[in-house]
């Protein structure tokens, strides 16, 4: 019994002794570890932080892409920091970089239509299509932007309503943007009967705008005749004003030009339809008969 507790304590001797040897050997080696991955990490918050203030300062991208870029780069510098820090421990980082490009071409293939969303955040962000404030209209989406994020846009609409709109759609579609020019031209579209005097009528239409404070003076209002319709002479008026002004005014241009035409007794005539019956078709007694339709085919009875 006292030879095998010999062994077993000279045996306990010698393993803490080769414990000893590793740790001195490797002391070294795992201080310097740590103190890599502690500047490593210092780093690159500082690089994340330059990156996101050079990108707002020297470039004015927005805040939500220059946020991306700064994350984009801390977090690469900190995966080579740990790549360098297992090299320094004998590990194989080829066979780690290749893992790692292949786990993120797994992650692109899985993630298709996001990575899709999110590099047409980056453009839109990047080209500024429209910025946040602005109002606009793709067809199939309007409204006023809230948020403009990578992966979707917030939109407000008139009526008070929230829209999330994706990236890609908003990328592959052509943008009206209502918003982006200080200044916006109203055109006014009004019918006139063919006894009317066109003067008297554009006179009045230029006198309202020429009155109104908010309408612009350069560019000048104008008048013209658009076109002689089938029952009206369609005058037309442009006049320019501030995009804040455009909707206020034309409200109020619309309503005040509709006084003043009936004021002066100015027609403004829809479309009707006359029905011309032929005396001599006419029977004094029996069944009535339908009268001939101008311009059209005969009713059904």
């Amino acid at each position: 019994m006292e030879q095998q507790a010999s062994e077993v304590i000279l045996a306990s001797q010698a393993a803490l002794a080769q414990v000893g040897r590793l740790a001195v050997e490797y002391s070294f080696s795992i201080l310097g570890a740590l103190l890599l991955l502690a500047l490593g990490w210092w780093v690159s918050r500082l690089l994340s932080r330059w990156t996101h203030l050079g990108l707002l300062q020297l470039h004015g991208i927005d805040e939500t892409l220059a946020r991306f870029f700064a994350n984009v780069v801390r977090y690469a510098s900190l995966i080579l920091v740990l790549v360098t820090v297992l090299g320094q421990f004998g590990v194989q980082t080829a066979s780690i970089i290749a893992a790692l490009g292949a786990a993120g071409l797994a992650i692109g293939l899985a993630l298709q239509g996001t990575l899709q969303n999110i590099a047409a955040g980056i453009m839109l962000l990047v080209l500024r299509p429209f910025r946040v404030g602005e109002y606009i209209d793709t067809g199939s989406i309007s409204g006023t932007i809230v948020e403009i994020g990578l992966f979707a846009t917030e939109l407000r609409t008139p009526d008070g309503l929230y829209r999330l709109a994706p990236n890609s759609i908003l990328w592959n579609v052509p943008i009206t943007n209502f918003s982006r020019h200080q200044t916006r031209r109203f055109e006014l579209k009004v019918g006139i009967g063919y006894e009317d005097d066109i003067d008297v009528a554009e006179k009045i239409m230029r006198d309202h705008a020429e009155a109104d404070p908010r309408v612009l003076a350069d560019p000048a209002v104008a008048t013209h005749v658009d076109q002689l319709g089938d029952s009206s002479v369609v005058l037309t008026m442009w006049y320019w004003t501030k995009a804040s002004d455009f909707w206020p005014t034309s409200r109020e241009m619309i309503k005040k030009v509709k006084a003043s035409f009936d004021q002066k007794g100015i027609s403004i005539p829809y479309p009707q339809v006359t029905y011309h019956a032929d005396p001599k078709e006419a029977a004094p007694a029996g069944p009535a008969r339908m009268p001939k339709l101008e311009n059209g085919p005969r009713p059904q009875a």
